[in-house]
């Protein structure tokens, strides 16, 4: 009779699958690796998952709702809208640094690679963030403490492609070199900066209206 495992062991193949999957993708990800690295048999793994393809997803779906957590928890304050931004990049720059792996799973849905999935995970992954940024920007809009010239579901997109270009740039190699041409070889070691200078943009963007620039003109 198989003997069931511990959610500490379930938990730790899934780690151990995230960290396989993000290294060489859904595709040439090696099943047995992750077999042999979990301390379990392959059967055992079959057992719990029909086959790789099912792994893949379970890893996947448990490294997104770590990535939602994140922004869940930033969110549930009561912070005006540029200090609750603050927060958000420190608190994806701290989880980009620490969960590298869930960061690059995420970008791997983004990719060709992962075609089949796309349809199904970019509501299920943005629809949540999608809300709560439109919603806060609705809301401060009518606090009158951001511009009242935007579309707070237009802005809410553009906001969140930051937010997603900078957890890329921090774990994904195309997106710390494409940074690094940008704004230097050491620009990511200090993260500080790197989240001063988003914010700067955001208010820019968040308060300055059109008819103020036509004005300056």
């Amino acid at each position: 009779m198989l003997k069931k495992l511990s959610a500490e062991k379930q938990l730790e193949i899934l780690e151990i699958g995230i960290a396989e999957f993000a290294e060489h993708g859904p595709a040439k990800a090696n099943i047995n690796v992750i077999a042999r690295n979990s301390g379990v048999s392959v059967g055992v793994l079959y057992k719990y998952y029909e086959n790789k393809d099912a792994l893949f997803l379970a890893c996947l779906r448990h490294a997104l709702t770590a990535l939602e957590r994140v922004i869940s928890e930033v969110f549930q304050s009561s912070d005006k809208m540029l200090a609750r931004t603050e927060k958000l990049i420190r608190a994806l720059q701290r989880s980009a640094k620490e969960q590298p792996c869930y960061h690059i799973l995420y970008h791997e849905i983004t990719a060709g690679s992962c075609r089949q999935y796309a349809s199904v995970f970019a509501r299920e992954i943005e629809e949540i963030s999608a809300a709560a940024y439109g919603a806060l920007i609705t809301q401060a809009q009518a606090e009158g403490t951001l511009r009242q010239d935007m579309d707070p579901r237009m802005f809410a997109f553009f906001f969140d492609n930051l937010l997603m270009m900078l957890q890329f740039s921090y774990c994904c190699d195309y997106y710390r070199e494409r940074f690094e041409i940008y704004c230097g070889r050491d620009a990511l070691s200090d993260d500080d900066k790197v989240a001063s200078e988003l914010l700067k943009f955001f208010e820019s963007a968040f308060t300055t209206e059109r008819s103020q620039i036509q004005h300056q003109n």
